[in-house]
């Protein structure tokens, strides 16, 4: 059974830190790269950032370059995103996305909230 099980989110200050975390089964992310995305309440889902399937390469999204690091440990099937500086802006749903290069969609968590609040 194929499964990606986000984990870490929760209520944290503005300017504090959060580290998410997916772990995969059923699979191995090692031939997929992987994403995290986030969609905020009445906003599309949009992708934070991504890591190519070797992790050595990033993209990021403009919002949060500088602030957030994605990483995978292949060895453990699982990925990270560490999420620093974190903002009111920053409150969404956090979902974790395999997909095999030059494919869509592939496989997706089932969501972590994260809410960035005083």
């Amino acid at each position: 059974q194929v499964q990606l099980v986000e984990s870490g989110g929760g209520l944290v200050q503005p300017g504090g830190s959060l580290g998410l975390s997916c772990a995969a089964s059923g699979f191995t992310i090692s031939t997929y790269v992987m994403r995290w995305y986030r969609q905020a309440p009445g906003k599309e889902r949009e992708l934070v950032a991504l890591i190519s399937r070797a992790g050595d390469t990033t993209n990021y999204a403009d919002s949060v370059k500088g602030r957030f690091t994605i990483s995978r440990d292949n060895a453990k099937n699982t990925v990270y995103l560490q999420m620093n500086s974190l903002k009111p802006v920053d409150t969404a749903v956090y979902y974790c996305n395999a997909v095999r290069p030059g494919y869509v969609g592939g496989y997706w968590g089932q969501g972590t909230q994260v809410t960035v609040s005083s």
